[in-house]
């Protein structure tokens, strides 16, 4: 069980998210979760990504892996749930899931590994270089 907090953010499925099968894109899914980073690191660690930007950092994505389980249509929400897994330096790994909102069941799960960079270089912040 992890140590961190788990947060929640509702995402409506929007009509552009849908593919020629009539579902959501395999490629939303990602932009999901992002959307709900983006919006939990302001509503939940009171810290939003415009705070890491005036201090000349960001977040990348490093690595990422999801499992899709079930599909999600046009008029259907999604429930992104998120929670760090590990932090070691300059990365932290985030553990996700994302429910039907109709039904709570599975629709993908995975992860994804961001490294903090500085925007001056592009690279790991200076005290995180190992």
């Amino acid at each position: 069980m992890s140590e961190f907090s788990t947060f929640e953010t509702v995402i409506p499925v929007r009509p552009d998210d849908i593919d020629m099968n009539q579902h959501v894109h395999n490629s939303r899914y990602f932009d999901y979760v992002l959307a709900a980073r983006y919006e939990q690191m302001e509503r939940c660690y009171k810290m939003s990504m415009d705070d890491f930007i005036s201090r000349d950092l960001s977040w990348v994505v490093k690595a990422s892996y999801m499992e899709h389980k079930r599909p999600l249509r046009i008029g259907d929400t999604s429930l992104v749930r998120t929670h760090v897994d590990k932090i070691e330096k300059a990365n932290v790994k985030v553990n996700f899931e994302i429910l039907k909102g109709s039904d709570s069941k599975l629709v993908a799960k995975g992860w994804f590994e961001y490294v903090m960079v500085c925007l001056l270089y592009t690279s790991p912040s200076p005290r995180d270089r190992g």
